[in-house]
Parts: structure tokens; C-alpha cells; sequence
């Protein structure tokens, strides 16, 4: 095989170690523990690298291979398709983070756009009503109550109320100041802003990285001048 099959190598290295290490200490893990070991090791490397990848493949290949059988693939094609996965690697290394972070901003407006029920403001805020309101907007100046929970593209949660707080929507991002300003007093909106109507390209510290859209469910409970 060529230079190219780097994890393999490293799984090699693996089992040299670890092999090395059984023998000497026979009583730390029996053979099974230390099967789990390497393959949880192995796992949590592709797991960074590869993602997406498909784990039977992986095992018949492993295992075909561990057991001397004939192979799926010939070792031209073998040699080919790692050849070109590393070359990926490389391409995409050079790619700069923010046209990543941009790239996957846009894929994932591109399907919250789709979805049933939303539809875009003027700012380019998505908005899907869960509760329609039925007293009056806040100005741009004016204080508002509100509940509300902020997620991530990836749905992990970086804010969330306890309790009705009260802003003004002059301190707030600005996607959160031109959507309230188009709410009513007891409607509850589910909303996804674009990274330019929140942090932009610096973020929010370790919570928010940079060029990151933002999805809130705001319920407006009240506003004063």
C-alpha cells in the first residue's frame, strides 16, 4: 500500500503499542478490553476526520483485511480513492475558515427558507409564527418583556430565559430590534437571523463563533415607552 493509507498506519501504530504493552501487562486487559480500546481509539480519530462515514463499510474492510480474505476492492482502486480523499483534505485546508463559516451559513438559511410556514422579512430574518399577538408594537426606542430561547444552527442551546426579562431595543442585536418592532404584545415567533443581524464575523466570545445565524423563539409579553 502507499503513503496514502494513513489511518491505517495509525491503526497499525495503535496495535503495535497496544500489543506491546498487553504482553507485558497480560492482567491490565484481557483481549476483548483491548479489541474496544483500539477500536474506540481508531473511532474517535475518523469520527473528526471522516465524518459521515459509513461504519459497516469500514468494519467488512477492517475485518477482510485483518483476516487475510480477499478484498472488496483491488489495491489500484484502494490506492486511487485515498489519493483523492487526502488531496480533498488538502483542498479544503486551504479554504479559509470564514468562506466556510459563510458557505455553511448559507446552506443552512437556504433550508430553514424552505421549510412550511416561513417566510422572509426585509432583512432577510425568518420568521414562522407559533402564536399570533393581538396587542400593540414596540418602537424602536421602547422596552420590551420577553421569553424567549436561543439556539444554535446545530440546536444547541447558548441562551435561554428563566423568567420574562425586559430590554430595550436599542441594546439588543439588530435582528432582534427589526423583528420585535413587527411583533404584537402576546405573539410568539420562532426566528432565524442571519449572522450580519447578530455577532457578524467577530461572534460571541466561545459561545457564538463567528458568521454564525442564530435561532430564537421570542414570546413578546409586553413593551413601555
Amino acid at each position: 500500500m502507499s503513503r496514502y493509507l494513513f489511518l491505517v498506519l495509525g491503526l497499525a501504530i495503535c496495535v503495535a503499542d497496544a500489543s506491546e504493552q498487553a504482553s507485558s501487562k497480560t492482567t491490565v486487559a484481557d483481549s476483548h478490553d483491548l479489541a474496544y480500546s483500539l477500536g474506540a481509539s481508531l473511532g474517535e480519530r475518523l469520527r473528526q476526520e471522516v465524518p459521515d462515514l459509513q461504519i459497516q463499510a469500514l468494519v467488512d474492510g477492517l475485518k477482510q483485511a485483518y483476516q487475510g480474505k480477499p478484498l472488496a476492492l483491488d489495491n489500484a482502486r484502494i490506492e486511487q480513492i485515498l489519493a483523492q480523499h487526502e488531496a480533498q483534505n488538502a483542498a479544503d485546508a486551504q479554504v479559509p475558515q470564514s468562506e466556510k463559516a459563510l458557505a455553511a451559513e448559507q446552506q443552512f438559511l437556504t433550508q430553514e427558507k424552505a421549510a412550511r410556514g416561513v417566510r422572509e422579512l426585509s432583512d432577510g430574518i425568518l420568521l414562522t409564527e407559533l402564536a399570533p399577538g393581538t396587542g400593540t408594537k414596540p418602537l424602536a426606542s421602547d422596552e420590551v418583556q420577553v421569553k424567549y430561547v436561543g439556539r444554535l444552527p446545530d440546536g444547541t442551546v447558548f441562551d435561554k430565559s428563566t423568567q420574562p426579562q425586559w430590554f430595550r431595543l436599542d441594546s439588543v442585536i439588530s435582528g432582534w430590534s427589526s423583528a420585535l418592532q413587527q411583533m404584537s404584545v402576546g405573539a410568539k415567533w420562532r426566528l432565524v437571523i442571519p449572522s450580519a443581524q447578530a455577532y457578524g464575523a467577530d461572534g460571541a466570545g466561545e459561545l457564538i463563533p463567528p458568521y454564525t445565524p442564530l435561532v430564537f423563539e421570542i414570546e413578546l409579553l409586553g413593551t413601555r415607552h
